[in-house]
This record gives C-alpha cells, sequence and structure tokens, in this order.
C-alpha cells in the first residue's frame, strides 16, 4: 500500500499489489507490431527497398487492425472508452503541468490524442509511400534518357518530400510518446512499457479513472 496525493495523480491510497487485466492481447500485438514494423521501416529506408516497402505494408495492415478493434475490442481498446475531446485534453494536459494529473486505468486524455497523432500520421507516411511505389513503377516503364546519357527513373519528387515529411513527424510523435510514457510511468509508480507487455496493471484506486 502506498500513500496518494489528495490533489490527484496516484489514488488516495492505492493497492500495489492487486493487479487487473486492462490491455487485450490484440491491443498489445498491435502496439509492439506497429513499433518493430516502424522501426524496420525507417532503418530500411533507402538501404533495402523490398524490405522497407513490406514493412510499410505491415504499418498500414495493423492500422487498419486497430481501426476496426477500436469499435469491437475489449472495453478499454475501444475508441468510445478513451477519446476525449480538446477541452478534456488540455485540462488534462494542465493538470500535468501542475503535479495533479488523475491517474486512468486505460488511456489518458494525452495518450489518447498522441494515439490519433500516430495513427492519422502513419495512415499518411504508408498511403504516400503506397503512391511514392505506384510512381515510381510507372517511371519505370517510360525511362528518361539521363544527362550523361544513362537512364534514370524518375518518382513525384513532391510526393517524396510528402511521405519523408510525414516519416520524420511519425519519429517525432513516437519520441515524445516515450517521453509521457516515462513521466506518467514515474508520476504513478508503475511500469507501463510492462503493462504493454503483460496487459495487466495495478487495479485502481478511489481516485482513478477507469
Amino acid at each position: 500500500m502506498i500513500e496518494a496525493k489528495r490533489d490527484g495523480g496516484i489514488s488516495d491510497v492505492a493497492d500495489t499489489t492487486r493487479m487487473v487485466r486492462v490491455w487485450d492481447p490484440v491491443v498489445r500485438s498491435f502496439h509492439w507490431g506497429l513499433v518493430a514494423a516502424f522501426a524496420v521501416a525507417w532503418l530500411a529506408a533507402d538501404e533495402v527497398q523490398p524490405l522497407h516497402e513490406a514493412a510499410g505494408y505491415a504499418v498500414a495492415a495493423l492500422l487498419v487492425l486497430r481501426l476496426i478493434w477500436g469499435f469491437v475490442g475489449s472495453h478499454h481498446a475501444r475508441f468510445a472508452q478513451f477519446m476525449r475531446g480538446p477541452a478534456a485534453t488540455l485540462v488534462y494536459l494542465g493538470d500535468m503541468l501542475r503535479g495533479r494529473e488523475r491517474r486512468h486505468l486505460g488511456h489518458n486524455p494525452a495518450g489518447a490524442a498522441m494515439i490519433v497523432a500516430l495513427m492519422v500520421t502513419l495512415s499518411g507516411t504508408a498511403l504516400s509511400g503506397w503512391l511514392l511505389e505506384q510512381s515510381i513503377e510507372e517511371a519505370r516503364a517510360v525511362t528518361v534518357v539521363g544527362e550523361h546519357g544513362g537512364r534514370e527513373v524518375r518518382g513525384d519528387k513532391a510526393l517524396k518530400e510528402v511521405h519523408e515529411t510525414l516519416a520524420n513527424l511519425a519519429l517525432v510523435l513516437v519520441a515524445l510518446h516515450a517521453g509521457g510514457v516515462a513521466l506518467t510511468s514515474w508520476r504513478h509508480r508503475e511500469n507501463l512499457p510492462r503493462a504493454m507487455v503483460t496487459g495487466r496493471k495495478r487495479a485502481p484506486g478511489a481516485n482513478d479513472m477507469t
């Protein structure tokens, strides 16, 4: 048992020994699968193009799975359970700055906003990557002679810039997400990465959001 802050953060009296199931296998598989697929896609970019493309397709497939599961999955997996409007998210961020945010058994409002931002950004990255691949395939069919007599394939430069910009934005969001997870783990005294492996978190206290 640990005593908690009265103004929020940790619940009034939190039982650190009792654990409850929060994240189902689909949510956990999606999370770590997306981490792996994005890492492979990033590291293989411009180096091993077939692997980069395969990882991109994996990212797209995982996003589709999570979108579906967000409507038909378990309680804490559903968008309706954790999605909040901009006002609620700003209030939560303000509470974080003052060190009095309430613990959420599922995703907190800031985490929910990050999920949306990551899903939108990664969807745009995957779509622009697919469109770029189609553009390059079409260009291969009608190659042009380069300045030095060689043959070069020209893709859509603007599309490539969009793809790279979205990928870079996704990397920034991932870093912010990791920082937020580390901060929340410290503030509420629980290992959130481990919870996403085991699916279990500390049972909610009187002041926690379930």
